[in-house]
Order: structure tokens, then C-alpha cells, then sequence
């Protein structure tokens, strides 16, 4: 049973989880009632559905500003699922609306950078259909209208399970397929890459913005490893999108681009090397750092760019400014055109696919965060300083490490950024997003000296 894939269902207290789960199991397994809070130990069954097996579990419900004693635990439990989740099926409640604690719920999932669906329940006939719309806001794409109580919209939601799981387990190998996504904004020369690395006009490419609509894939062997690449849609602005006479059907094919990312290990995201890093490329490395996906820097047209000595370093170091991943992502200057560097490229993209599936060794990784700490003690606020008692990675593609400490709240941004630079410098990581998850507990001999107080100057 361990080694199917493991779909777990998360929400705020009383959305129906229990009830979608029994749906989905065909039989009553968990309790359901009308009050909150009465799921509290995850509940896990074996699910078939379109020739595939998966192991699916029901959880309690998300509230860390619960009452109930038993409250933490909960919180603490539904995590832990979270943690060891292949696929996250997040539901809300369409009746009641988008909440506060709906909210603070897909921000968890999100920081987890797994994939997700967003399930809208009790959405029991058409006229209740209009409340879904509102959903759109938690960012975790469309959301998918059902009844776990009738059984509407539950297939459906089966299918896109089924659609989103691994085809292999985490631990695949060398042998199984890179999938790449390329993405950029419009008419920066995805398609024209692709069929450079190709050899042929495996797709159409036109001066005009938007040829691409649909999500495209192809195969090719390289240096011994296979991909498959992705190409999509060219994504603009949302509100250039909305003014578009064509928007709905540009907002259709960039959704299939944005996607395309939950599929891939790596994205390739290509920028004009004339027109240079724009606020959109800013976003959209945002998005492939939030999908959890793997990323190479492309510059194409870098034979139309005037050069003279140094320009590419220059430009390299501007670039690497823009964003805080990109200080450690691979960059191309590539011609799709002429062909200058293209075979780089998918070499660069087996090189991340594998630095995002790399594993460390716990101890080691415990040296590295005692160094840095020795280095830079953590800020203290209001008088009380981080305590870190040790760290441990829980997964990879993006690479997540689970850092136990005295108070989550503590941790402030830029030593976080620091211990991730920090773990970036001793073990690689290039090109991936690197999760760090913070877990609260009690306890003696942090990786640091000191107490969790801090001490007043003398």
C-alpha cells in the first residue's frame, strides 16, 4: 500500500471532506456530521478509478485558532498528511462562500509547491453554480463545482486525480522521461526552439503573438535521456488578456499553459533577448517558483543583440538581480534561429531535473545549519530568538526540508533566505525551489548556542 500514490483531501472544518471521501471510497468509512471538527486522525482507503490505484486519505479540519483542546494535534496531523501527499484535493464550501480560514488553507498547500485541485463542494444544483466564480481568487486554478452528498461533479474530480498523479513513484530513475515545459510570454520563439532541438517543423511558428493554443507535446532522445517537452501558449498580462476581442479563448489556452507546470519537472522560460527581463517574466518565474517546478533562464534572439566586450556577463548579472531564485538558476544565450548554444539546453534542463531530485544525508545537513547559525545568529524579536533543534528533508522535485524550532512566527524572511543560500552553497539545488517548512516543538540543545531569549547588551 505504501508504494501508491497518496491523494489527500484538506479544507477548513465542515466542508464535507468526510463526505467526498466516503463518495470516493463507495462506502461509508468516515463519519459525517453537521458539526465541526469531527474527523480528527486521517482516515486512508485504497481508491481504483480509470485503471488506476491510488491511496486516498481524509483528514480533519484545518483551524489552528481551534478551541478544541485537541486542536494542535489536529492541525499538527493534517501537515504531516500534507507533507507526505503526491496530490492535494483542497475543498471548500460553495454555499458558505470564500473565508478567511479558506484562504490561510491554500496557503499551506501552496508553500508545499505539490499539486492541487480545488474542489468547490455543495454545489447541489445549476442555480448555485455562479458562487464557484469567487474561488478563482485562492490562485490554485479552476476550481471544479461538485455535490459529495449527491454525487455531481465527483467523476469529474476523479478524472483530474487520476490525470494529475505521478505516472511513477517520487524515486523514479535516469529512465523515465524529463517532461520540460516551455513557457514565455508571446512571440519570444517557444516553438521555434522546440523545433530547433527537434530537427524538424514539429510546430507552427508565425510572427504573430498567440499561435500556440494548445498544450503540445513532444518526444526526443539526447545525450541518452529522454524528454518530453511541453510547449504552450505565450502568456501576457491578465488585463491585456481581458481587453482582448479573443480573451476568453486566451484565457483558456494560457490556463493550459500555467498547467503545462504541474506536469513538468522543469520549465525552460524564454525571454527576448532584445526586449530584455520584463515585469511578466518577473511573474512568471513566480509562477514555475510556486508550481515547484524546475527552471533554466533561456535568452533567445542573442544573435540580434549588439554586443561588444563583456555584454553577456553584464547581462547575466542583471538578470540574476531580477529574482531571488535566479541567483541560482542555469542561463542560456541561445539563437533559435541559428541554432547558437540550442543543444545546451536540454543538457542544462537533465542537470536541474536531477539537482531537484537530489537527497541529503541528515546529519550533513545538520552541520551545514550549525554552521550557519555559528555565522549569523537568527534576529530576536520581542525579546525571543529562533531556536532551531535540527532539520530533515521530507522531498524532492522541488527539494522540502522540515526545520523543527521552538516558534515558526519567529523566522523571519531574510534569515530564512539566508539558511536557504546557506543550504544552496553546501548541496547545489541549482534550478529548483527549495521549500523550507517550519515545524514547532518543545525541547532542549538547538543547533545554536544560546538560550531562546535573547540577552540585553551590556
Amino acid at each position: 500500500m505504501s508504494g501508491l500514490p497518496r491523494v489527500v483531501i484538506v479544507g477548513r472544518p465542515n466542508v464535507g471532506k468526510s463526505t467526498l471521501f466516503n463518495r470516493m471510497v463507495r462506502r461509508r468509512v468516515a463519519l459525517v456530521h453537521d458539526e465541526p471538527g469531527v474527523t480528527r486522525d486521517p482516515l486512508e482507503a485504497v481508491v481504483e478509478w480509470a485503471g488506476r490505484r491510488f491511496l486516498l486519505v481524509d483528514t480533519g479540519g484545518y483551524d489552528p485558532r481551534s478551541p478544541e483542546p485537541v486542536g494542535p494535534q489536529v492541525v499538527a496531523k493534517v501537515q504531516e498528511m500534507m507533507d507526505q501527499a503526491d496530490l492535494l484535493v483542497l475543498l471548500v464550501d460553495g454555499r458558505q462562500g470564500l473565508t478567511a480560514l479558506d484562504e490561510e488553507a491554500a496557503d499551506q498547500v501552496r508553500r508545499l509547491g505539490k499539486p492541487i485541485l480545488l474542489g468547490v463542494n455543495k454545489v447541489d444544483d445549476a442555480s448555485h453554480r455562479a458562487l464557484v466564480a469567487e474561488f478563482y481568487a485562492l490562485g490554485l486554478g479552476e476550481p471544479i463545482a461538485l455535490s459529495a452528498e449527491h454525487g455531481t461533479g465527483v467523476s469529474r474530480l476523479m478524472d483530474l486525480i487520476v490525470e494529475a498523479l505521478p505516472q511513477q513513484p517520487a524515486s523514479s530513475d535516469e529512465s523515465d522521461p524529463i517532461r520540460v515545459a516551455i513557457i514565455g510570454r508571446p512571440n519570444v520563439g517557444k516553438s521555434s526552439l522546440i523545433n530547433r532541438l527537434l530537427g524538424y517543423e514539429r510546430l507552427i511558428t508565425s510572427p504573430q503573438a498567440g499561435t500556440t493554443r494548445d498544450v503540445i507535446d513532444s518526444h526526443l532522445v539526447q545525450e541518452g535521456r529522454e524528454f518530453v517537452l511541453l510547449d504552450t501558449a505565450g502568456i501576457r498580462r491578465r488585463s491585456r488578456i481581458l481587453a482582448s476581442p479573443d480573451g476568453t479563448l486566451e484565457r483558456i489556452s494560457v490556463s493550459k499553459a500555467l498547467g503545462a507546470l504541474r506536469r513538468a519537472h522543469v520549465a525552460l522560460l524564454l525571454i527576448d533577448g532584445v526586449e530584455g527581463f520584463t515585469d511578466q517574466d518577473r511573474r512568471l518565474v513566480r509562477q514555475v517558483e510556486q508550481a515547484g517546478c524546475g527552471l533554466v533562464l533561456v535568452v533567445n534572439k542573442w544573435d540580434l543583440v549588439q554586443k561588444e566586450t563583456g555584454t553577456l556577463e553584464r547581462y547575466e548579472k542583471h538578470l540574476r538581480g531580477q529574482y531571488p531564485l535566479l541567483e541560482w538558476v542555469p542561463m542560456l544565450f541561445v539563437s533559435a534561429v541559428t541554432g547558437q548554444r540550442v543543444r545546451q539546453v536540454l543538457t542544462a534542463a537533465a542537470y536541474v531535473y536531477d539537482q531537484a531530485g537530489a537527497r541529503v544525508p541528515t546529519a550533513v545537513l545538520n552541520e551545514t545549519l550549525r554552521a550557519a547559525i555559528a555565522t549569523r545568529q537568527p534576529p530576536a524579536r520581542k525579546g525571543r530568538r529562533l531556536k532551531i533543534f535540527y532539520g530533515t528533508q521530507v522531498g524532492t522535485r522541488p527539494p522540502q526540508i522540515v526545520l523543527f524550532v521552538n516558534d515558526p512566527a519567529l523566522l523571519h524572511v531574510s534569515y530564512q533566505r539566508f539558511l536557504e543560500n546557506q543550504i544552496r552553497m553546501r548541496f547545489g539545488f541549482a534550478g529548483t525551489p527549495l521549500r523550507l517548512i517550519l515545524r514547532a516543538r518543545r525541547g532542549e540543545g538547538s543547533l545554536g548556542a544560546g538560550s531562546g531569549r535573547s540577552q540585553a547588551a551590556p
